[in-house]
């Protein structure tokens, strides 16, 4: 056999060789893609987004759109071929698996996980909204969660209300952590708590909880990898009472980030007149209570989609802007916001064409 055809056939054999390495053997990457953007004053699958009663409403034209990621499955197995092609394809993003999944989260704790995140970002921005309104909301402190084989087990449930620790009333989730660890690990505290059945009743009914119960726990030491404290086993968190209904009617979403546009849509509804002028408004960004807006996943791939449905401007959370401003879709302004005031200041500008006031995250 010549030489040269010796070479081109070993050449060949090598690159099918490659090929098929590239084909078969996985990566530990998983991809994102921009996801579909729902406009918040819509509708969708034929009913409205947001559905309140019970007060006064108005119509709402233009969009507040909330926007999402696709990601890969727990489970899919990326080749070495499909993680190239995702490093250079403009919309898609390939990141680690860890980065989605950690400590080997499965697609269904991961699903778990973001349904309870979606399902809290519908409760903050409500409260945001009303707040931003001046509507009164009642919170107060709850149990959120226990963990499995600790001291609270048994003795405590979700949703009990926690109205005092060691006698010290309590106001804001972080109050508990506070009184707990000021005991040494295997000294006793005591939880002046409305059950979690009676806080219910007392809400149907709507009347004030009369029921209370003292509850001693005795601590034990932190197990985790912070500075060794007393614990007792629960996280605490805030539930709420609304002056009237609010409804968000969208399945098949996950995680916190649509918390801004929620609170954005709520009070648009909740005020006469269009918040955007007419004008498509997209973003993203978690919230709480007090309208502090939160970073992000997946910027890039949220600009990207926004842009698609013809957004022309895209409320970025703060600390997101950096990331976004990398390759912004020609177009879109990157408008910046920490807070609801901040986003609602932003689209005052919007609409009344004062666009050169707008904070955006191209400015230093």
């Amino acid at each position: 056999m010549p030489r040269r055809t010796a070479t081109m056939l070993a050449s060949t054999l090598m690159l099918i060789a490659l090929l098929c390495a590239g084909v078969f053997i996985p990566v530990p990457y998983s991809e994102m893609s921009p996801g579909p953007t729902v406009n918040t004053l819509g509708d969708h699958d034929g009913e409205p987004v947001l559905q309140i009663s019970g007060h006064k409403t108005y119509e709402a034209s233009g969009h507040l759109n909330m926007t999402t990621v696709r990601v890969t499955s727990a489970e899919y197995k990326m080749n070495l071929v499909e993680a190239v092609y995702g490093w250079l394809a403009h919309d898609n993003s390939v990141v680690p698996h860890d980065t989605l999944y950690p400590d080997g989260k499965t697609e269904e704790e991961a699903t778990q996980e973001n349904a309870e995140e979606f399902s809290q970002s519908q409760e903050t921005a409500k409260v945001a909204a009303l707040k931003a309104l001046d509507i009164p909301v009642n919170s107060w402190v709850v149990v959120s969660a226990v963990v499995k084989d600790s001291p609270s087990q048994g003795r405590l449930h979700a949703g009990d209300v926690i109205k005092a620790v060691d006698g010290t009333t309590v106001k804001k989730p972080t109050d508990v952590s506070e009184l707990v660890t000021k005991h040494e690990p295997g000294e006793d505290t005591v939880f002046t708590i409305v059950p979690a059945k009676e806080q219910a009743a007392a809400e149907k009914a709507g009347r004030t909880p009369t029921k209370t119960e003292k509850i001693k726990i005795t601590t034990e030491t932190s197990d985790d990898a912070g500075e060794k404290r007393a614990v007792v086993g629960i996280s605490a968190g805030t539930d709420h009472t609304f002056p009237f209904d609010i409804d968000i009617k969208l399945a098949d979403v996950g995680g916190p980030s649509a918390g801004l546009m929620f609170a954005l849509g709520i009070y648009d509804k909740l005020t006469p007149g269009d918040l955007t002028g007419g004008k498509f408004v997209a973003g993203t960004g978690t919230i709480d209570d007090n309208g502090k807006v939160g970073p992000i996943g997946g910027i890039g791939m949220k600009t990207i989609g926004a842009h698609d449905k013809g957004a022309q401007y895209f409320l970025t959370p703060a600390d997101n802007c950096a990331a976004a401003a990398e390759d912004t879709p020609d177009g879109l302004t990157l408008v910046k916001v920490d807070t609801i005031d901040d986003a609602l200041g932003a689209l005052k500008d919007i609409r009344s064409g004062k666009t050169g006031d707008l904070p955006t995250c191209t400015e230093g």
